[in-house]
This record gives C-alpha cells, structure tokens and sequence, in this order.
C-alpha cells in the first residue's frame, strides 16, 4: 500500500532517520519542502542566497530517495517577508522573494524539484507588508503557471473568505485552482470542493477521518519540522501511516488510500507514483 505524507522537513534533528521511521511506520512516498533561510544560517541579501538554499535541499532529497520516494518542494517562506525586511526593507525583501521563485521555477523546469512553496503570513502583520506579501504569492502562481507546477502555500489560519481570495488570486493569472495546495489544512474537504483548491490536511487529531468522513479530494501531511528544540513537532514522521491504517481500522478500504496517497498527488504534481 503507497501511503504519502505530503509535506515534511529534514532539518537538524533526526534528519534521514526520520524517514527510516517514515518507512518503518509502512510510508513511502514523502514531499520535502525547503525551511526558512535562518535555518540554514543564511541572512539572504541577493535572490542567489536563496538559491544556494533550494540547492542544498535538492541534494538533501537526492540522499533521502535512497531510504523513500521523495519528491523535492523549494520556495520562499512567506516569513522571509519579515526576516529580510526588517534587515533591508520590505520593498526590497519582496523582489528579492520574487527573484527568488523565479530561480526555484528553473530548478523544476531542470527536474530538480517538482513544485513551488510560497504563501502569505500566519501572523499579524501591517497592510503594506500584507498587501506585498500577496503580491510575492501572486508571482509564485504566475512562476507555477508558466513551468506547470503546483504551489504549496503557507498562509493564515483557513476561513473560507481568505482560501476564496486566494482562488481569486489564481484565476487573475491563470493557474488552475487544483494547482493550489493549502498546507496545514483543516478536514475541510467538501469547501475546498467548491472553492476549487487542493487540501493538504494536517493529520491532527481525528482531522484524517473527519476528511474521509466528508470525500476524498484531498492529502495528508503531518508538517514533521525535525527541529532538535522541538522534537516531533508539528507532528511525527509515523503519523501519516499510522492514520492511514486507521482509516481503514474505519471501513476505509485500499481503493480509498489509493485515491488520497496516490491519484490525488499524481493530479496535482503531475508526477509519478510508483510502489
């Protein structure tokens, strides 16, 4: 059985250990998504900081398909937005995240990654830093539109009024809603339904079986940060198999895993998944 966990960090805890427990647990296919530039110990100046960034990820991913499938996910953090303005300016900051996804669209031109991480963010910030922080989102779709990418976003808390904006967003230049994966979502399957993005549902609680309970148009992360000050936050390297497995403890059958862990990821990605 292909059992995906959508969105993982390897960072400076278990690292590659945390996909043997992955693996262990019954996973086999993992996303990695690149973390933020302070985590690397880089202060970005020029967008080829970043890059120096997406290409240690790249090649972090290349030692990890050797314990899983993995697929590589690079972008700017929309916290970069505050990390580099309040060193260099916020106008600033956002063209150099621009430049940034531009560079990261090449790599998944070259086959080096597979799809873009942007977003807005989670906390309070004023109206000019929002109102460019929407403007980098905007340009990582247009980057996602023209390589034929998805997008994994980290945004504020879901309401149905912000994903909506965010579709909005999307249609403005031309990226297909579906290309859209809200990361860290809620069991909310049947909005995102209609409002056309894909959900990425963080395995919290029973979020995996209230998303079940509602269809099957989404995927399952559980957002591991690997972080040695925080160890199995958000949550742990097993917990996507493990819930999988009580899926179908809940009458969920290997048709329905296929669809979560396998179809769905192939729609969104366009990638391949294979046992």
């Amino acid at each position: 059985m292909i059992i995906t966990d959508d969105h993982m960090h390897i960072y400076n805890n278990l690292k590659l250990k945390a996909l043997e427990q992955f693996k262990r647990a019954g996973g086999t296919h993992v996303f990695l998504v690149n973390l933020l530039s302070k985590n690397y110990g880089l202060k970005p100046s020029k967008p080829e900081d970043f890059l120096e960034i997406f290409e240690r990820h790249v090649r972090l991913v290349e030692k990890a398909n050797k314990i899983v499938r993995a697929f590589a996910v690079i972008g700017v953090h929309p916290a970069e937005i505050t990390i580099l303005g309040e060193r260099i300016g916020f106008e600033s900051a956002s063209e150099i995240m621009k430049s940034a996804l531009d560079l990261a669209g090449k790599l998944i031109e070259e086959g080096k990654a597979v799809a873009l991480k942007s977003g807005r963010p989670h906390y309070k910030v004023s109206k000019g830093v929002w109102r460019l922080s929407n403007d980098v989102m905007l340009h990582a779709f247009e980057v996602a539109r023209d390589v034929g990418c998805a997008v994994q976003i980290h945004t504020e808390s879901y309401t149905y009024d912000g994903m909506k904006e965010i579709a909005e967003m999307a249609d403005e230049v031309g990226l297909k809603r579906f290309k859209v994966v809200k990361h860290f979502s809620p069991p909310k399957v049947k909005e995102f339904e209609e409002l056309g993005l894909f959900p990425s549902v963080i395995c919290l609680d029973d979020y995996a079986l209230m998303a079940a309970n509602e269809g099957d148009r989404f995927m399952l992360e559980t957002d591991y940060i690997d972080d040695k000050d925080r160890p199995g936050a958000v949550l742990g390297p097993k917990t996507v198999p493990r819930k999988v497995r009580e899926l179908i403890e809940h009458g969920f059958d290997e048709d329905f895993v296929y669809k979560i862990c396998v179809e769905n990821v192939e729609k969104v990605y366009g990638v391949e998944i294979v046992e």
